[in-house]
Formats: C-alpha cells, sequence, structure tokens
C-alpha cells in the first residue's frame, strides 16, 4: 500500500474535525511536523486540545494555532517560550493540563501500548495529584494517571519508505514514536522518501503498521527556539 499523499492538505482531509483531541510530535521546536501544523490550522479546525511537550514559539510551531484561537487546551510539560500561550492562559482563554515530562511520555507510550492507565510517584504531593487516586506501593505513595489515545497524531521523520516504516534523525526521534503510536491515525511528514526494502530492518525506528499517511517536506525551515551568541 503506497501511504504517500501529494500534501499536508491532502494528508489530513477527512480527519480533522472541531474539539478533537490531537497529539503532535516534537521537543520545542526540534522534530516538529512544520508542514502538517500549517495544513492544520489551514483546516480552521476550533476547540482543538493539543498533546505536545510544548506549545511551540509565537509565530511558529503550535504557536500559529494559539494565535488563530484554534487550540483551547494544552496537554504539555514545557510551555515558557510562547508570550501568546501566557497571555491566554492567565487571561483563562486557554486550559492547561499541565504534566511531567516523564509521565507525558508514559500516558502516550502506554496508550499506543492499550495500557489505560498507570501508577507513578512524579507529582505526589503536589497539584499534579490533586484529584486522582492515590495507592501505596511497598510503602511509597503512588499517584495513578491515565494514559491518552488522540484521536489523530502528527509527526516527523527523517526518512520513510511507501509502506511507512521510519527512521528518525538523532534527538529529533523525542516524542515522536511515542505520539506515533498512541494515536488512533497517524500521519508523518518526512525529508525523504525511499522504496520499501531500501530502510534495513535493523535501522527502522518505527514499524509502518502505525502510519496511515505519508508527507514529503523536503525543506523544513528547522527554526531555533533561541540564539544566543557573543558581540
Amino acid at each position: 500500500m503506497n501511504k504517500l499523499y501529494p500534501s499536508a492538505d491532502a494528508a489530513l482531509a477527512g480527519l480533522v474535525h472541531d474539539g478533537q483531541l490531537i497529539a503532535v510530535g516534537g521537543f520545542g521546536l526540534c522534530g516538529i511536523p512544520e508542514a502538517l501544523i500549517d495544513a492544520l490550522q489551514r483546516t480552521g479546525a476550533q476547540n482543538l486540545t493539543a498533546i505536545s511537550n510544548n506549545a511551540g514559539v509565537d509565530g511558529f510551531g503550535l504557536g500559529k494555532l494559539l494565535e488563530t484561537r484554534q487550540i483551547k487546551k494544552m496537554i504539555s510539560s514545557y510551555v515558557g517560550e510562547n508570550k501568546e500561550f501566557e497571555r491566554q492562559y492567565l487571561a483563562g482563554e486557554l486550559e492547561l493540563e499541565f504534566t511531567p515530562q516523564g509521565t507525558l511520555a508514559e500516558k502516550l507510550r502506554a496508550g499506543g501500548a492499550g495500557i489505560p492507565a498507570f501508577f507513578t510517584r512524579t507529582g505526589v504531593g503536589t497539584l499534579v495529584a490533586e484529584g486522582k487516586e492515590l495507592r501505596e506501593f511497598d510503602g511509597h505513595t503512588y499517584v495513578m494517571e491515565r494514559s491518552l489515545r488522540p484521536e489523530l497524531s502528527l509527526i516527523k521523520a527523517d526518512v520513510a519508505d511507501k509502506a511507512g516504516n521510519l527512521r528518525f534523525r538523532l534527538t529529533a526521534r523525542n516524542f515522536n514514536p511515542a505520539a506515533a503510536m498512541a494515536g488512533k491515525v497517524c500521519v508523518v511528514e518526512v525529508e525523504k522518501i525511499v522504496e520499501v526494502g531500501e530502510i534495513a530492518p535493523d535501522d527502522i525506528h518505527l514499524p509502518g503498521i502505525y502510519v496511515h499517511r505519508i508527507v514529503h517536506n523536503p525543506t523544513p525551515e528547522k527554526r531555533i527556539e533561541k540564539r544566543t551568541v557573543r558581540s
């Protein structure tokens, strides 16, 4: 099966709707699906809940969807690089489910593995644990966290074959495999497309069984969040 679509807009056709739970791969601006985020913005979908470690930056990544007010809630770990996020949150215009980074990763991993919930010591005794079930194991208190199962996952990889087998590049792997496996439908943006069999089996980081649609974007911007230089 050829999963390649001619554009990011075509790949999202029929998949996006208002009020949707969507996972987006990336860590900061590293490994984000730039073209798919832009296409998601163009759908005009409203009241989205976005699962992502970060909320992009002003004017780039998920920051674009915050500016157009398409995201009503973020499930995130770190959101400190986005002034518009801060403004909306402090004004009560944006919901935030603040989640420790390791817990967020496990929520996605568990969702992809079909595990509905798990216990962790992270967050016990803090706001993170408020309203959640607590249980004792071996003399320690644990908080129960529900896994995440987004309707749609948008991820970024370096190379894909036409069956959707993926290879990621270095730290750009980050949350992408977990987000892909958790999503009921996964769309991947890649820089290079190869024929089936060209990626050696041991070099496949994510099997194509998790990937439903592929978009080729050979020239992403790959913007840097902050650049500090000596005068």
